[in-house]
């Protein structure tokens, strides 16, 4: 019989109604239990760790992410995969943070939570926790279907680091346009397992903890001002993740190319996405594209904005060298990248 840890830090999924002042306020695990009596139906061991201090996802941090990953590490050879309870609003970051700190992961790490509580009559809790832990315990051939850090939201398995949080009043809440889906829930739960990146055999899973948050974003838009690029560029921090128009073209303007230029030379990593959510970034096809590869610029190809700040933590963590971080940043380390 399969065992499942399930880990609560919180999120939407928990919260109840205050009955006079109509606010939602967290409940406990034991509560979430009493609203899930299915739970005792499936053919699984489930254990249950609570986090004491129950966390509002807006507050989740490089310092929590940590703490998940050492409860991964703690309980990995004792379980058979993971179902992560989690605010929907940040867990797109965690999901894509987890992804980098956790190296040659061969058991399934599966995110969830919901638009209404579970107390909620409408609640989309109940179907989520249900087929998280299903997709979490799915083997074959004694081997975990979805060795991945995944995200399941109503009745869709996204890869963690390839979704992204689109809509905060609907069910579908998750978006991955750039990668299919890796499962699909329905009468039966379809795997795509062509889709779905495995483990190499024998390889121990290694936790990488040291995550640098020294990261900067610039989001351009037509007319921004070069005292806003200047503040962005000279601050104190060692990565920038900037946000281009189209297949990752800037403002050609000279000022903007120099202030480019100095922020490299002084030893910052600036890694360019897309503020397109479909397509990828390619520099040096456009003219208004070229002199950025040219300097230096990392391409970040089609990665989503929340795991290329999560990846430029986790390899400003790993190397001091920006040399090596811009070669990282560009390369597909957990399938965040598609690769043509």
């Amino acid at each position: 019989m399969s065992q499942i840890l399930i880990i609560y830090t919180g999120g939407t999924i928990g919260m109840m109604s205050d009955p006079v002042t109509k606010v939602l306020k967290p409940i406990n695990f034991e509560q979430i239990m009493d609203n899930v009596p299915e739970l005792e139906k499936l053919n699984c061991k489930i254990k249950v760790h609570s986090f004491e201090e129950i966390i509002d996802s807006s507050n989740m941090n490089p310092v929590i992410w940590s703490q998940l990953a050492g409860l991964i590490e703690a309980n990995y050879h004792d379980n058979d995969g993971f179902v992560i309870l989690h605010g929907s609003d940040t867990m797109a970051y965690t999901a894509s943070a987890l992804s980098f700190m956790l190296e040659n992961l061969g058991k399934p790490i599966i995110f969830t939570g919901s638009q209404l509580p579970i107390s909620a009559i409408r609640t989309d809790a109940k179907e989520n926790l249900m087929t998280a832990i299903e997709i979490a315990k799915a083997k074959k051939n004694d081997r975990a279907r979805v060795p991945e850090v995944c995200i399941y939201f109503d009745y869709k398995l996204f890869r963690g680091n390839r979704a992204f949080k689109y809509n905060s009043s609907k069910f579908e809440a998750f978006r991955s346009p750039n990668y299919p889906i890796l499962a699909e829930s329905g009468v039966h739960l379809r795997f795509s397992a062509n889709d779905i990146r495995q483990p190499q055999d024998g390889a121990e899973l290694i936790i990488h903890n040291n995550l640098i948050s020294d990261v900067a974003v610039l989001k351009l838009y037509p007319g921004i001002g070069q005292k806003v690029v200047e503040a962005i560029l000279n601050s104190d921090v060692r990565g920038v993740v900037m946000e281009t128009f189209g297949a990752g073209n800037t403002t050609t303007d000279d000022w903007f190319l120099v202030l480019l230029e100095k922020a490299i030379k002084d030893g910052k990593v600036i890694v360019d996405i897309s503020q397109c959510k479909v397509g990828t970034v390619e520099l040096g096809r456009y003219e208004t594209s070229k002199q950025l590869k040219d300097m230096g610029i990392a391409s970040g190809y089609d990665m989503t904005f929340e795991s290329a700040v999560t990846k430029m933590m986790y390899l400003l963590g790993e190397f001091d060298d920006p040399a090596l971080v811009k070669q990282y940043m560009e390369q597909d380390l957990r399938g965040e990248i598609t690769v043509s």
